[in-house]
């Protein structure tokens, strides 16, 4: 039995010009970050810092007063303890307090977006896997949040001072806390740098993720946070600076802030040099290994 086959009037409309297909292919080896590619998605970068904040605050009935309750409770313990019981306070000309929480605000910064942004790919484990996007975006995100809780502990930071330059200790404004945006974008560099590393390899060896407050504890007494880094006798202060960039920023935060802990500037560069080296590298290797996350994660 033969069937006919009836063909229509016109042809079918012409819907190629209307339809607008994207193909992605990744490239072999090392390369480098796409930054026209991350402008592009620049709005997802400011969404999901957003988010991350909101989602750290959410019914919570303190709200954000909690990114000062952690750097104030750390001060309170290391002034008691250290300061008091220790005897350290002797040793510094700036009140032990302002010393810690000076200290405390870059590290509170590093510790918590190193914490973050490690684990934020396999926190969006959906997100990564589903959508295309710069998988970049969400590891600098978490970082770039912190940035919240950095700039309302300053407040109090700026309080404090005040109230002790009322109380007649000598604390002033100095002419050196100019120097206080490069040192936090040095403070940024090194947790973007790190926060990339752990977070790639996070996703391949869920190790990390045990990996990452055993580091955190480590780098908070290698950085001399809790107490002052002339305890640190020379030349090895002048290595822990120069191989340390978070002890390379705490000390400058306490000198331009204090006047005290003044880092040397020979260390201080080569830690300078150092976090644009890991924040590069960061980039470079997350780049590496980015297009295989959809299938691990």
């Amino acid at each position: 039995m033969s069937h006919a086959v009836s063909k229509p009037d016109s042809p079918l409309p012409d819907n190629s010009a209307a339809t607008r297909t994207v193909r992605l292919q990744s490239r072999p080896g090392w390369q480098p970050a796409h930054f026209a590619e991350l402008w592009h998605y620049r709005e997802l970068f400011w969404f999901l810092t957003m988010r991350d904040v909101k989602v750290r605050y959410k019914q919570t009935a303190l709200g954000v007063l909690w990114a000062v309750i952690q750097p104030v409770m750390y001060m309170l313990v290391f002034t008691v303890f250290l300061g008091g019981v220790g005897n350290l306070q002797k040793d510094s000309s700036a009140p032990y307090a302002l010393l810690t929480f000076a200290a405390l605000l870059p590290w509170t910064l590093f510790s918590n977006a190193l914490s973050n942004a490690g684990n934020s790919l396999v926190g969006n484990e959906r997100l990564v896997s589903k959508v295309y996007f710069p998988r970049v975006v969400i590891p600098v995100s978490a970082v770039l949040g912190g940035l919240v809780d950095f700039a309302v502990a300053m407040v109090i930071l700026v309080v404090m001072m005040v109230g002790y330059h009322i109380g007649g200790k000598d604390v002033h404004f100095r002419i050196e806390m100019f120097a206080l945006p490069l040192l936090v974008l040095m403070d940024l560099a090194v947790a973007t740098g790190a926060g990339l590393w752990l977070s790639a390899l996070n996703v391949e060896y869920r190790d990390v993720r045990y990996v990452i407050p055993f580091l955190v504890q480590v780098l908070t007494w290698a950085s001399a946070v809790p107490y002052p880094s002339t305890e640190i006798h020379e030349p090895l202060r002048w290595w822990c600076t120069a191989l340390n960039p978070v002890a390379a920023v705490v000390e400058g935060f306490r000198w331009t802030l204090l006047g005290i802990d003044a880092p040397s500037p020979s260390a201080l560069a080569i830690s300078a040099t150092l976090a644009v080296l890991l924040l590069v590298s960061g980039l470079y290797y997350f780049r590496r290994v980015e297009q295989s996350f959809a299938d691990v994660i």
